[in-house]
């Protein structure tokens, strides 16, 4: 799948991002490069290959170790909130303000 330099384009003024030409260009090469590589995977068979809900093997808590991601999920006070935003620009306890861009 080829994607156009209007496609990328388009994707950076949504994104609120002003490119340069040769920017646009290096973006569309990349772009076209990811597609390449996903209309490659689409190839491969799949039919005796079951869905998986997370991409690494459940274990037993006493294998949890072995594995941090799969650490416990337990809410834990932020710490660095206060910090963080004594070096904002414009923050509003415990918000940032930033710049409206609703109506670009």
């Amino acid at each position: 799948m080829k994607i156009s330099r209007e496609d990328v384009l388009r994707v950076a003024e949504l994104a609120h991002l002003d490119l340069t030409p040769s920017e646009a260009d290096m973006y569309q090469a990349q772009l076209d490069q990811i597609l390449a590589y996903v209309d490659k995977l689409k190839e491969v068979d799949v039919t005796n290959v079951e869905p998986m809900a997370q991409v690494v093997f459940a274990v037993t808590r006493e294998g949890a170790d072995n594995h941090p991601e799969l650490r416990e999920d337990v809410v834990k006070p932020c710490t660095v909130a206060d910090a963080v935003l004594a070096q904002a620009q414009d923050a509003a306890k415990p918000f940032f303000r930033v710049p409206r861009v609703i109506e670009r």
